[in-house]
C-alpha cells in the first residue's frame, strides 16, 4: 500500500499561522520547534460533504496533548475551527478531504531544545489534501514489527505527539517484507496497535481491542466501541497476545485516514475465511454515521 500523488492536489493553499500559501512555498522555519525536535502535536481530520467527523473530540485532544507537553499558549477551538474553514473554502474543498492539523511550540530566538527559547507562541499548520481512504478495501496485509510501543513510564501514548520515528521505523519493517503495515506490541508483548492504526479482533461474534495503555486514545477506535454497544455487539477492552489475532475469526483496524479495513494476514498467516460479516456490518454503521453526523465547517459545495 503505497499512496500515489493526486493531480488534484498539484496547487493547493497551505495555511500557517492563518497565511495562506501555495504547496510549494509554505514555508517553515528553520527554528521551529517542528523542526528542531519533533516537538508539536497533531490531528487527523476527515470532511464528509462539508462536515468533519468528531470534529471536538479531535480538538480536545489536540489540546489535551498541548496542555500535557506545557505550551504556554494553545488557539481555541473556535480559532482552529475558523482557520480550517479559510483553507477549505480557498482550496473549494467539500468532500473527500483528509486534514493535517499540526500545533508546534512555535520558533524559537535560536537553537535548542529548551522550551524557554519559544517566545513567538505556537504554530498551527492546515494542510487539506483531497484523499479518499488510503487502505485497499480488500483488505490488508500486516507483519509484526520488532519495535515496541511505549507504556506511560517511557512516553506517555496520550501525548499524540509528531515524533514518529517509531512508527516510521515499524513501516520501515513491513515495507521491506512486502506488506502493508506493522503490528506493534507493548514491552509486555501485547498487541499494541499498527505503525498507524488501531486493532480490533473478532471471535465468536464478540470484538476486541487493546486497551490504551501503549497506544493512543483513538477517534476511530472510541467511535467504533461506541457503535459496537449502541448496536448491541459484544465489545472488550483487554490485553491481547498475537496469538489471539492469528486465531481470529475476523481482525480490521482502524483510523481517521483509512477508517475501517479488513487485515488478510499477519505474518503471512491468513485471518479467519473470505467472510467477514462483522467487519462489514461495522463499515456500515460507520459509513451511515459519518453521512449523519459532524461539524459544519463548508456550507456548500464550491
Amino acid at each position: 500500500m503505497l499512496q500515489q500523488f493526486n493531480d488534484k492536489n498539484r496547487d493547493l493553499l497551505v495555511n500557517i499561522n492563518g497565511k495562506l500559501l501555495h504547496r510549494d512555498q509554505a514555508g517553515i522555519s528553520p527554528f521551529d520547534s517542528a523542526v528542531q525536535g519533533g516537538d508539536a502535536v497533531w490531528e487527523g481530520l476527515r470532511l464528509y460533504n462539508g462536515r468533519i467527523f468528531k470534529l471536538v473530540e479531535h480538538l480536545d485532544r489536540l489540546r489535551s496533548s498541548a496542555l500535557a507537553l506545557a505550551f504556554k499558549e494553545i488557539p481555541s477551538h473556535e480559532q482552529i475551527i475558523g482557520e480550517i474553514s479559510r483553507t477549505l473554502e480557498a482550496n473549494s474543498m467539500f468532500d473527500g478531504v483528509h486534514i493535517r492539523l499540526t500545533l508546534t511550540r512555535g520558533v524559537k530566538i535560536t537553537s535548542g531544545m529548551d522550551p524557554r527559547l519559544n517566545q513567538a507562541g505556537p504554530t498551527l499548520i492546515v494542510l487539506a489534501e483531497h484523499k479518499p481512504p488510503v487502505y485497499d478495501r480488500g483488505g490488508i496485509t500486516l507483519i509484526t514489527s520488532s519495535m515496541r510501543r511505549f507504556p506511560p513510564d517511557c512516553l506517555d501514548p496520550k501525548i499524540h505527539h509528531c515524533n514518529l520515528i517509531q512508527s516510521i521505523l515499524a513501516k520501515i519493517q513491513a515495507n521491506q517484507a512486502g506488506a502493508d503495515d506493522a503490528v506493534m506490541l507493548d514491552l509486555s508483548g501485547f498487541v499494541a496497535e499498527t505503525n498507524a492504526t488501531h486493532l480490533f479482533l473478532v471471535h465468536q461474534g464478540e470484538v476486541h481491542t487493546s486497551t490504551c495503555a501503549a497506544c493512543p486514545e483513538g477517534i476511530t477506535r472510541a467511535t467504533v466501541l461506541e457503535i459496537c454497544r449502541k448496536h448491541g455487539i459484544p465489545c472488550f477492552e483487554r490485553d491481547l497476545s498475537l496469538t489471539e489475532f492469528y486465531r481470529a475469526d475476523e481482525v480490521f483496524c482502524t483510523g481517521t485516514m483509512g477508517e475501517l479495513v479488513t487485515v488478510r494476514s499477519i505474518d503471512s498467516r491468513p485471518i479467519g475465511g473470505s467472510e467477514t460479516p462483522m467487519t462489514r456490518r461495522l463499515v456500515e454503521l460507520y459509513k451511515d454515521l459519518t453521512a449523519r453526523e459532524g461539524h459544519v465547517v463548508v456550507s456548500k459545495r464550491m
